[in-house]
């Protein structure tokens, strides 16, 4: 999904995404990760928001939440925070679950709360995108969705697919417009 999305991105002239990812947290107070990611998108760093012009922060959900290593790596950019570093930067939010009814607009919801507090100003995904409207799997006004079943074996729909890659381009739109 996060490639969807910054497919859409990529596709506004002028617009460039970059990828990240978070390490994974342990209860174990010993280091799980490297400092480097091993394979896969870079970790982020506080310098990668600083320098963003926009936001796409995805999750799967967990019980109606973002997943632990994404809420430990959010509750960390207290000094961003303080310095008012997101403020009036648009952010979007999407998930994936493994049931239908996993808690997507709830896990989505609760990523939008941090970016709130922050003062980044959430772009949602209107009715006007046919797909919303037409979807049989994943997808919400408040940022796309997948079910990817129990067993992570379904791919993601064409539906699902259009909506990630709109809700990239309508990012990415409206932070062009908002640095003007």
């Amino acid at each position: 999904m996060a490639e969807l999305v910054a497919e859409g991105v990529e596709r506004v002239p002028g617009a460039a995404a970059r990828l990240r990812t978070v390490p994974k947290v342990s209860a174990v107070t010993q280091p799980v990760q490297p400092a480097i990611a091993g394979h896969g998108a870079p970790y982020c760093e506080l310098r990668d928001l600083e320098d963003c012009a926009g936001l796409a922060l995805g999750s799967p959900g967990y019980f109606g939440n973002m997943a632990a290593p994404l809420k430990h790596f959010v509750d960390g950019l207290v000094p961003l925070w303080l310095k008012g570093t997101l403020a009036g930067k648009p952010a979007c939010v999407f998930t994936s679950t493994g049931s239908i009814h996993g808690g997507q607009e709830t896990a989505l919801v609760a990523m939008m709360l941090p970016l709130l507090h922050h003062g980044m100003l959430i772009v949602g995904m209107p009715y006007t995108q046919a797909e919303l409207s037409a979807t049989r799997s994943g997808g919400t006004p408040y940022g796309p969705s997948h079910f990817a079943g129990a067993a992570d074996d379904q791919p993601v729909s064409e539906t699902e697919r259009a909506l990630c890659i709109a809700q990239g381009r309508r990012l990415a739109d409206i932070a062009l417009k908002l640095r003007g």
